[in-house]
């Protein structure tokens, strides 16, 4: 295959994810380097079966498993001049290999944390093993630190990715008739990502005012819908597809639209004037920065701590934690009874990730070089 950029995007566990935070690497590489083909690998059916159809990159595959003779074998076929991996991918015997071959091996947008196996008193084989990729490019001060302190110099603070993908998802985002149907000459609130507890305290936020509700569910199925329907009985509201299906559906006194399919969350945020995240009182909350983008004050549950960009938005006072419906009642009065602070705190994340965007030309300009007009090469992703 001649010379090749791989790059390593999605393990079992964080498939989309982690595919969003190489994405714009991908298409960075695509504009700046079209001297490189890029190869991109995925481990977990759901993530290749997914994004097999991506059109950015030359080559998609299954990534052999991390086993010595995988590894030889994979980069014997691939001859990659340069191999990147994203977030918490950390194949051993690839890294080894890479290393044993000269290949310049990079992990992006990497998060560590004291609890991890590295740094334990059994993970010293495997901390040896970090010390041989070429480069970490580290979300933040507590990882660079954290390595600094293990003895691996060869990292700096660069960022998560992901803020270049959510900042073309404005300018790419298309417009959804039924939804913009729904939101017209109403204040609505967007619950994203959601799971039953969160559902249980949005449910009296909105029983206890008069905004309008596009409720987004974690998981769609038949049977989470009607758990829905059954808590919101007492508010008018109306399925997504029922709403599709009925395209002249009038809206007047429904306040609840419940989006009973996946793959439209990101594209909503702009009918919403306050986005509530779901998760925090769970596992912990999902994806703040798309709502972020589109300029709206935040409302999550508790359990944010280790999301940076959440950490982040409260701190720039964009954000805010609410630990019950009391809680999340009198955070969403403040900010909607006063237009001038809903303004400001919105406009404080679009800020936020305005300030962060542009990372993936830093990491490549630090990984690859500035564009040339090189012979083609071949580039892979992982």
């Amino acid at each position: 295959m001649g010379g090749s950029t791989f790059l390593q995007h999605c393990g079992c566990k964080s498939t989309y994810g982690e595919f969003e935070q190489g994405k714009p690497l991908i298409e960075r590489i695509r504009r700046d380097h079209p001297e490189y083909k890029v190869l991109l690998t995925f481990f977990s059916p759901s993530g290749y079966k997914h994004f097999c159809n991506y059109d950015k990159a030359d080559y998609i595959f299954y990534l052999p498993l991390d086993r010595p003779y995988n590894a030889k074998r994979f980069l014997d076929i691939v001859h990659p001049q340069y191999i990147f991996f994203i977030k918490y991918e950390y194949w051993f015997n690839y890294i080894r290999e890479a290393y044993r071959r000269k290949i310049p091996f990079y992990v992006v947008s990497a998060i560590f944390r004291p609890d991890q196996y590295f740094f334990r008193f059994y993970g010293k084989w495997f901390l040896r093993q970090l010390r041989k990729i070429t480069f970490l490019f580290v979300q933040n001060e507590d990882s660079r630190h954290l390595l600094q302190h293990h003895n691996i110099m060869q990292c700096e603070v660069y960022g998560d990715t992901r803020f270049d993908t959510v900042l073309e998802t404005v300018r790419e985002v298309q417009e959804n008739e039924i939804v913009r149907r729904f939101s017209e000459g109403r204040r609505v609130i967007i619950a994203g990502s959601t799971w039953e507890p969160d559902e249980q305290i949005l449910h009296k936020l909105l029983a206890d005012t008069s905004y309008s509700m596009i409720l987004t569910p974690h998981e769609v199925s038949p049977a989470r819908i009607e758990s829905i329907a059954q808590l919101f009985q007492d508010i008018e509201s109306i399925k997504y597809s029922d709403a599709k299906a009925r395209d002249k559906r009038d809206f007047s006194g429904i306040r609840l639209l419940v989006i009973d399919t996946v793959g439209l969350l990101k594209t909503l945020y702009q009918y919403a004037q306050v986005a509530y995240i779901g998760g925090g009182f769970g596992r912990g909350i999902h994806n703040t920065l798309e709502a972020a983008t589109f300029g709206l004050p935040i409302i999550f549950g508790p359990k944010y701590g280790h999301f940076k960009e959440a950490c982040d938005l409260v701190d720039w006072g964009g954000a805010f934690c609410v630990h019950n419906s009391k809680e999340l009642k009198e955070t969403f009065s403040n900010l909607t009874s006063d237009e001038t602070l809903l303004q400001k705190t919105g406009q404080l994340c679009r800020n936020y990730v305005n300030w962060h965007t542009g990372i993936s030309e830093r990491i490549l300009k630090r990984a690859i070089g500035a564009p040339s007009d090189a012979a083609t090469e071949t580039a892979s992703v992982q």
